[in-house]
């Protein structure tokens, strides 16, 4: 058992970034992180190559994929398969999202955030 802290907790950017990322657990299966945008911020991630779930923790934004849009807020769950084309858009406030990777992010090969 492992208390993982810190996950999904809102954190500012460093200077001159777009958004945080910061993973906080991997083991082969899954890992999980956090990824944060302020408000007016742009997402600029690209498509993973292993299946996501977030969990909005915090803030206000839309999820925009090829098949559709939504509005999403604290307590939202959006699962996003591998290499779907994904952005959160129109971020009103700043948005925190807890990310699940299964397997873990960056295990199978050309996977980018």
């Amino acid at each position: 058992m492992q208390i993982i802290k810190g996950a999904g907790e809102w954190a500012r950017p460093a200077a001159g970034a777009a958004n945080d990322w910061v993973e906080h657990l991997s083991v082969p299966d899954m890992s999980v992180g956090t990824y944060c945008i302020p408000a007016g911020g742009t997402d600029d991630q690209s498509p993973h190559t292993e299946d996501e779930i977030y969990v909005v923790t915090a803030g206000r934004a839309r999820i925009a994929t090829a098949s559709g849009e939504a509005e999403v807020g604290p307590g939202a769950v959006i699962f996003v398969p591998a290499g779907e084309e994904h952005r959160f858009v129109d971020v009103t406030e700043d948005l925190a999202l807890l990310v699940v990777f299964g397997p873990a992010y960056g295990s199978r090969a050309d996977s980018r955030v």
